[in-house]
């Protein structure tokens, strides 16, 4: 072959090279418009599994971000539970699961048991709605408890208990009847335990935000005060004593709870500290809640609920850190309600 004839092959050879390439840049991207415009055309995109997926990671995001005017961690890293700072979607798909039970326990002793319709009825509205739930009615009139329409999954269970002559006695041995009914009936029955105040109302969402090992909660009185100005146990006498500079919030004894092995620690300690208490001949200043921050102070709670779980609106009004109020303390007045 002379090189005349190689030449000419050559430059065909280019020629049809050139060819393919164009011809292939055409197909790839046309392949490409094609691809995007099938999918464009689509009634349900693809991207929005996607952007289904990855929104409440945004929104919580952007909600934690917008939470600059609280606290959202204690010192040792719990975190405080503030409306904003979780997705309730997300918690739910997490613990229905689990075919959880949430036992509640509440003292409707005296004329307190006036106090018990309210409560379970905005409960049966608000509380842990979509789960098993056992209410333990701590009382000494049985015929008093109201009979409440219940969702599904969830009951009343009446345990009648003495009744004692000061209200204090009866604030007091919540700690023994809760830690003795762990063993009777809680360990058994549920996995969580919330320790509640019959005066009080539901007014919006309270769930599984809420559960963790040990859950102590920020009285709403001394929200953002001093710690000097805390009602802490100051005498060393007590089992329940805090010296002054110490402390790390002030709780409230209407609400507490946690895993029922927890629970049951928290309220054998505390009733075995006032048995101590009581042979010194000492009543510790605020009874079962100045031993519970003891405790609290000890023990430290693995989750922290804002006042916004228990808020009172008569007397401290709405400030705009509160973006919901969860529960509300009911009006009361205290000196025909206690001892009667």
């Amino acid at each position: 072959m002379n090189s005349k004839t190689k030449d000419c092959l050559s430059k065909t050879y280019r020629d049809w090279l050139w060819v393919i390439l164009v011809l292939a840049a055409f197909l790839g991207g046309y392949s490409t418009y094609f691809i995007l415009e099938h999918h464009s055309s689509s009634p349900e995109p693809a991207t929005q599994s996607v952007q289904h997926h990855e929104k409440p990671k945004i929104e919580l995001q952007t909600a934690s971000q917008r939470r600059i005017d609280v606290p959202l961690l204690t010192p040792w890293l719990a975190p405080i539970v503030w409306d904003g700072t979780f997705d309730e979607d997300i918690l739910n798909e997490q613990f229905q699961g689990r075919n959880i039970t949430i036992g509640v326990t509440i003292f409707a002793i005296k004329k307190y048991v006036i106090f018990l319709k309210l409560f379970l009825e905005t409960a049966e509205k608000h509380f842990m709605v979509g789960y098993k739930v056992n209410y333990y009615v701590f009382t000494d009139r049985p015929n008093d408890v109201p009979k409440i329409p219940l969702q599904e999954g969830r009951k009343i269970i009446t345990l009648v208990v003495q009744n004692y002559s000061r209200w204090q006695d009866i604030s007091m041995h919540r700690m023994e009847m809760i830690s003795n009914y762990c063993h009777q009936l809680f360990f058994k029955d549920v996995d969580y335990l919330v320790c509640l105040d019959v005066d009080m109302k539901f007014n919006d969402h309270v769930g599984v935000e809420m559960l963790s090992d040990l859950v102590g909660t920020l009285h709403p009185g001394f929200y953002g005060a001093s710690r000097e100005t805390f009602t802490y146990e100051r005498r060393p006498k007590s089992q329940a004593y805090i010296p002054r500079g110490k402390g790390d919030y002030y709780y409230m004894g209407g609400f507490f709870g946690g895993k029922v092995q927890q629970v049951y620690k928290l309220t054998k300690a505390c009733h075995e500290a006032m048995l101590i208490d009581k042979s010194n001949r000492i009543e510790a200043v605020w009874h079962d809640e100045s031993h519970l921050n003891k405790y609290l102070f000890l023990h430290k709670p693995t989750k922290v609920l804002p006042p916004e779980y228990m808020w009172d609106k008569q007397l401290l009004g709405w400030p705009a850190f509160l973006r919901k109020m969860r529960m509300l303390a009911v009006p009361k007045n205290h000196a025909k309600i206690r001892n009667k």
